[in-house]
Formats: structure tokens, C-alpha cells, sequence
């Protein structure tokens, strides 16, 4: 099996689910119990917590546990949105933002808040100058993910950081989900950003645990109310085992940081440089500084991204069609459509992600496959 789907979700690293099943037997107190079990778990929560702010460089109290990025981007888009609607109700998000922001910020226009979506360049990348012109006096959030999750581009955080520094009363929220490990923290964690997203099966946890970075003294309207957990500002039993783990799946995955991408950027550019001899061949990603070294999409003119990603599965090799939460919808790529490319184009759009699990023999066997997968649509179509 060749798993190149690793933008929709990671596999949990073997020490991951060791530290999963451990806290799980050792640690299944509740934390807000008063009794020994309890408190245990409590401070391994503390633990985690803190575990999680050294890595990134912030303080423990900045850092509140989620169930991963949808509902850490749900609650940012909602929960700043009524915090500061006194304030004003002008929001502004790029237009190849998540389903969860996208959607959320379209939620938020039928409460009678206005959105603005800052549109891209042909390349993916948020358009700076046209980004400012959006700027207003009501203007309350801007959200700009950090790493585009279908064509793998990278936004210019620090220039839009730059471009709000002289502008307090907004708030700037990142979606970092797809960030982590594959771009230095700094490059998605400025002094401006004042609240972050992040997911834990992204980065080998295990899925239902992410967490959200609230720079101190940033307030925020609660999406969940009920026992007054995470400072009264997310109210659940926490996910103490999940949360352990993933933890320790950051810590993991920034350690390997530093040679995994260089060997994951040489498998992408060798797939990118091997489908650019063939006729036909569309690919929407680059081998560039500011894209990321794990995403390559591209596609095959005249077929259909559905038709490709099953026509690998046969071979048990597993991509995608752009973005996992979309793909069962049959839409095409969204952010291609944002970059002007036509439906037809888009909808041939698949997606490989790399990871550091993943080697150079297969890239080899995925090309092998590929030319024959080629032959055989270019017969059909």
C-alpha cells in the first residue's frame, strides 16, 4: 500500500497510539474530579498544555484543546464575530479558505454580518493590494489560512501581519492545520497573529483532538458553554489521552522537521518533473519557496479527479481529489476556481501529499503505475 493522502490525515505514529492506550489505562480520571484520579489527569493536562506552548514558542494559558480544526476555525469565526459586533460586523476571509471558515463566515452573513473574500492570484497566493483595499473602520476579523490544503500555496502571513500592525481592533486568525512541520513556526505565528488553528491528524495524532492559540488578553465569545472548562471558554470533559498524544506527535514531528522535508521536497519535485514530460498533464502546484514540499496537484485533461483516484486505488496507491472535505460533494477545487481556472480543468484536479513515513521506492512505483494509468485513460477519453 502507497499512501499519498497525508493532507487529509496523517497515520498515527506507533508511539502515538502507545501513549494513546497508556494515559488511556492510567489516566482516566476525570479532570475536574476532586479525587486523587482526578487530579492526575488534571496535571497531565497542565503538562500537555505547556508541552504544546514551549514548542511553539507561547504561553500555556494561550492554548485551549479543541476537537480538532473545523470547530477551532467555527469557534474563531463565531466566537470573535459576537465578541466585537458592537465593534462592527465586517469580516474578511481569503477565497480559498476551508469549508470551515468559508462556510462559517456564510453562517455569519445570514446573522447579518458582512463578508468579504479577499481574492487570490492565478498562483493561489491572497493578492496583498486588493486584501488592503478590503480593509474598513467596521472591519473586525481577517482569516487567511496559513498553507493552502488543495494546491499546497503558501500565504504571505508576515506581509498581512505587516499590513495590520498599525490596525489593533481586528483580529487576525490563521488556519495553521496544514502548517505544522512543514513551515518554521515564525511563518505562521507572528507577534500579529492573534488567534491559530490547529488539528492533531495532521500531524500523526490521533484524529478528534486539535487546539486553538488565543494570543493573551484576546476575547473571545464561548462556542460551547456548560461545566466552565478551558477557562470557561470551551466547556467538555477534556480528551486527556488524546491530548497526551498529541502533544507528543508535535514534539515528534517538529524533531524531523529539519530532515524530513528536504527528503519529502526531493520526492515531490521528482513526481512534479516526471508528470511534466507527459502531454495532457495539468499541474496546478510549484516547485517553489512559496509552496509547500508535500503537495502536488495536478491533473489529466478530460478525466475526471474521481475517475483518477479510483483508477490508483486499484494499484492500492491512495491520493485524492483536492480537499477530503469536499471530495464526496463532486465540486471542483475551489481554490482552482478562485485562481480563474475553468470547471472542466478543475474537475480533473487531483491531490498527492506527502509525509515523512513516506520513500523513494514508491515514488518509483507510483510513477510506474502512472504511465500505465496514462496509457490507459488516454484510450478512453
Amino acid at each position: 500500500m502507497i499512501y499519498f493522502d497525508n493532507s487529509a490525515t496523517t497515520i498515527p505514529y506507533p508511539e502515538i497510539l502507545r501513549t494513546y492506550q497508556d494515559v488511556s489505562n492510567k489516566f482516566f480520571g476525570n479532570p475536574s474530579s476532586l479525587h486523587n484520579l482526578g487530579d492526575k489527569a488534571s496535571r497531565l493536562l497542565a503538562a500537555s498544555r505547556k508541552q504544546i506552548a514551549d514548542l511553539l514558542r507561547k504561553e500555556a494559558d494561550e492554548i485551549f484543546f479543541t476537537s480538532g480544526g473545523t470547530e477551532s476555525d467555527n469557534w474563531v469565526l463565531k466566537g470573535i464575530a459576537f465578541e466585537k459586533a458592537h465593534y462592527g460586523k465586517h469580516i474578511i476571509v481569503s477565497d480559498i479558505e476551508h469549508p470551515a471558515v468559508k462556510e462559517s463566515a456564510k453562517w455569519l452573513a445570514d446573522q447579518g454580518f458582512e463578508i468579504s473574500y479577499a481574492p487570490v492570484d492565478s498562483r493561489g497566493v491572497v493578492a496583498l493590494d486588493q486584501l488592503a483595499n478590503l480593509l474598513r473602520p467596521d472591519t473586525i476579523l481577517v482569516s487567511v489560512m496559513a498553507v493552502n490544503n488543495e494546491i499546497g500555496s503558501i500565504q504571505p502571513i508576515q506581509a498581512i501581519s505587516e499590513l495590520l500592525a498599525d490596525r489593533p481592533t481586528i483580529s487576525f486568525h490563521v488556519d495553521a492545520v496544514q502548517a505544522v512541520g512543514k513551515l518554521p513556526i515564525s511563518a505562521y505565528l507572528t507577534d500579529r497573529v492573534d488567534l491559530a488553528s490547529f488539528s492533531g491528524h495532521k500531524f500523526h495524532a490521533v484524529r478528534g483532538v486539535g487546539f486553538l492559540y488565543k494570543k493573551v488578553g484576546r476575547r473571545i465569545t464561548p462556542l460551547l458553554t456548560g461545566g466552565g472548562q478551558e477557562k470557561n471558554l470551551r466547556s467538555t470533559t477534556e480528551n486527556v489521552a488524546g491530548i497526551a498524544a498529541m502533544a507528543k506527535a508535535l514534539r515528534l514531528t517538529l524533531d524531523k522537521e529539519a530532515v524530513a522535508l528536504p527528503q519529502i521536497a526531493k520526492m515531490k519535485t521528482i513526481i512534479h518533473d516526471e508528470l511534466a514530460n507527459y502531454d495532457d498533464i495539468t499541474i496546478f502546484s510549484e516547485v517553489a519557496a512559496d509552496f509547500v514540499p508535500n503537495i502536488l496537484t495536478f491533473g489529466i485533461r478530460g478525466v475526471r479527479g474521481e475517475v483518477l483516484v479510483h483508477a490508483f486505488e486499484e494499484h492500492d496507491i491512495y491520493i485524492s481529489t483536492t480537499s477530503a472535505c469536499s471530495s464526496k460533494a463532486g465540486k471542483p477545487a475551489g481554490t482552482l476556481i478562485a485562481m480563474g481556472i475553468p470547471d472542466k480543468v478543475a474537475q480533473t484536479a487531483v491531490r498527492i501529499s506527502l509525509d515523512d513515513d513516506n520513500e523513494m521506492i514508491q515514488i518509483e512505483q507510483f510513477l510506474t503505475v502512472f504511465k500505465q494509468v496514462y496509457a490507459r485513460m488516454k484510450k478512453v477519453r
